[in-house]
């Protein structure tokens, strides 16, 4: 049965029908959790939170991307958590050289998941230093890398799943790409050998 079905029956009180809608975006829900909180049983919770949520609003859904609709609650539960956790208020945002409209491109080795056998140890660094540099971007920023760059949502998906313009998306993301290049650039010997030539000087 196609997706579109076991929204219909879902819509119409099927828990067989969202429990297998559950089962095709738990694995990514979790993921994009882990990353905005960076703790497995948080993110479990803020997952199962924003399941439960989904069921119980299932009749809110108006159309359009599913993904991107469980997603707002993924995103929702991990935010009510990081306002549990008092955490320090979102800093200034930097002023930025560049035109409203211009892209910043996402590094290539951001969602890299090919390393060869003799990178693998690399690679588990560069994802722990990724990990770090994304918890140190403000949540706002945080969600929207982490649904385009690594969960490869578009932009209209993102701006439905966070419930946000599609301009204030763009925006973030290129705030939120320049942070990371920052950040990482302390990083640049973790990147895979196939990309560390010649892109030390793009992370500057």
């Amino acid at each position: 049965m196609d997706e579109a079905a076991l929204i219909q029956d879902a819509l119409h009180g099927d828990l067989d029908a969202f429990n297998r809608l559950v089962l095709a975006y738990q694995q990514m829900a979790f993921n994009l959790a882990y990353r905005m909180l960076n703790d497995d049983a948080a993110a479990e919770d803020a997952t199962q939170t924003a399941f439960i949520s989904a069921y119980r609003n299932i009749r809110q859904y108006r159309g359009g991307s599913f993904r991107a609709w469980v997603m707002r609650m993924v995103t929702n539960a991990c935010y009510d958590e990081l306002r549990r956790r008092q955490r320090r208020p979102t800093v200034a945002l930097e002023p930025i050289h560049q035109e409203d409209d211009e892209e910043i491109e996402s590094p290539a080795w951001l969602a890299d998941h090919n390393p060869q056998p003799d990178e693998e140890v690399e690679t588990r660094e560069l994802e722990q230093a990724i990990q770090h540099c994304i918890q140190d971007l403000p949540e706002e920023f945080r969600a929207v890398v982490i649904l385009v760059d690594i969960q490869g949502m578009d932009y209209n998906e993102v701006s439905q799943a966070i419930g946000k313009p599609l301009g204030t998306i763009k925006s973030r993301l290129a705030r939120a790409r320049l942070r990371l290049r920052d950040c990482l650039s302390g990083f640049a010997e973790l990147l895979p050998a196939k990309f560390r030539l010649g892109k030390e000087a793009e992370l500057q």
